[in-house]
């Protein structure tokens, strides 16, 4: 078997609160064979190379990250709806137009060439929400599951792995109204038939695994939560949900069902430990409680939550109170998992008005080991000995991170910033290139495809 060894400048090793200099990590058949800190007794006399066949990895090397909540059509949208006045509800009305234009493959280009800007930014592994099912009008394509496929095409020609979270999204409001318009593409008629469509579609390509999602309280109607949440259950799978995004929603919630939408999902069995809550932007203590309790995760998304000013969410009390915490580009107004993990802490800032809520360890954790286990990769996001082999070396000597030291690197490090990085063994990126995709010129062709003018 054959063994590649590289040499990490720097490595940040599990539980560590600092990088480890000089540490050599072993790599076999997609896995990390070995991990071995280099100290003064390891190393060998003056005048002899270190290790020659070790490839040098000059900066600081993490393992990889984890988007753990992406709606990659979204992408078409970025820098197109920002400058204007409005909230959540009026820019969804631009995203249901854009995706209203997609068909299989025109959303393969696009998902390829973001699935690939992930890449570059250091991902090797994307949870997909992924609720847009069938043809416009609601009819089904010949294959019913064309359009996921695409999604699992995407990622392997990206080199990512991939976390499909098959959405069932069936109603319009939290009163049950029906879907209308570009909606009508997201919807299977009820959650029986959702799930039927669901487990039809079971790709064995080793780089996706298949999970759940429940869009949110006003997409399923709560006595059809159950059938989604178990689903999930029999199948171990991970089940995620939007929760308590905007303020509206949770009211709406309240007015109907008398509860919050947490409460909600509680009494309906949604909430467990392969549970995760996306956004959780404005929960009751009651309802940090019922995560809490439940081991339910919550994966924040500091960037869009901001772009569509939705509000800033107690990630400190959700910490305190146990709930694990990952994180994702959402809407991919920015791709960059070293702004939301920074954001985490920066946003937490503004709404408390005090510093120091998390250690460069805690971003660290919610950018690797905490979204990979939110989308069922629990064997990755660690730099140690059975973990898969994926390794992000980031630069210590670019404009931004130059005299930064290595613990700064959330602090200070961007997407740009990201040298090479490896995927089950096999480097996607290297020298800051996709080794397979022209990402600038794939997503400019692919976005303005779906954005005629």
């Amino acid at each position: 078997m054959t063994t590649a060894r590289w040499l990490a400048q720097y490595a940040w090793l599990p539980e560590h609160a600092e990088p480890t200099p000089d540490v050599l990590i072993e790599v076999e058949a997609g896995r990390i064979a070995a991990v071995t800190p280099l100290t003064p007794s390891s190393r060998p006399p003056a005048g002899v190379e270190v290790y020659p066949d070790a490839v040098p990895l000059p900066g600081l090397t993490v393992p990889g990250l984890a988007n753990a909540h992406s709606h990659a059509f979204h992408r078409a949208l970025r820098g197109r709806t920002h400058g204007g006045r409005g909230d959540f509800w009026t820019w969804r009305d631009q995203m249901y137009a854009v995706a209203d234009r997609l068909d299989p493959d025109t959303y393969l280009a696009l998902a390829r060439a973001v699935y690939a800007e992930m890449a570059l930014a250091g991902v090797t592994c994307v949870g997909e929400f992924h609720y847009l099912h069938h043809r416009p009008g609601g009819g089904a394509y010949d294959d019913p599951n064309e359009m996921g496929a695409a999604l699992v095409e995407a990622a392997a020609h990206a080199g990512i792995r991939l976390t499909l979270l098959d959405t069932a999204y069936l109603t319009s409001t939290v009163d049950g109204q029906a879907l209308a318009g570009p909606q009508r593409r997201f919807g299977d008629g009820d959650a029986a038939r959702w799930a039927q469509r669901a487990a039809a579609f079971q790709p064995t390509d080793p780089h996706v695994r298949v999970g759940a999602a429940v869009h949110s309280v006003r997409a399923v109607p709560a006595d059809q939560l159950r059938t989604v949440a178990e689903w999930a259950g029999e199948r171990q799978a991970p089940l995620h949900v939007h929760l308590s995004e905007q303020p509206a929603e949770n009211d709406k919630c309240r007015a109907v069902h008398g509860r919050s939408p947490t409460a909600l999902l509680a009494e309906h069995d949604v909430l467990g430990s392969n549970t995760t809550a996306v956004h959780a932007t404005h929960p009751t203590s009651a309802d940090l409680a019922l995560l809490a309790d439940s081991r339910t995760g919550v994966c924040l998304c500091p960037t869009t939550e901001r772009d569509l000013a939705d509000g800033i969410g107690p990630a400190r009390l959700m910490a305190e109170a146990g709930i694990r915490l990952s994180l994702g580009s959402d809407s991919h107004a920015v791709i960059d998992l070293f702004e939301e993990a920074r954001a985490v802490e920066l946003d937490e800032r503004l709404r408390t008005r005090r510093r120091g809520h998390f250690a460069p360890l805690d971003l660290l954790t919610a950018a690797t080991a905490a979204g990979h286990t939110a989308l069922g990769w629990a064997d990755a996001g660690r730099i140690a000995v059975g973990a898969r082999a994926d390794l992000v070396t980031v630069r210590l000597d670019s404009a931004r991170t130059a005299g930064v030291p290595p613990v700064g690197v959330f602090f200070a490090a961007g997407a740009a910033d990201v040298e090479q990085v490896m995927v089950d063994g096999r480097v996607v990126v290297a020298e800051g290139r996709h080794l397979s995709v022209d990402v600038p010129a794939e997503l400019a062709a692919a976005v303005e495809a779906v954005n005629p003018t």
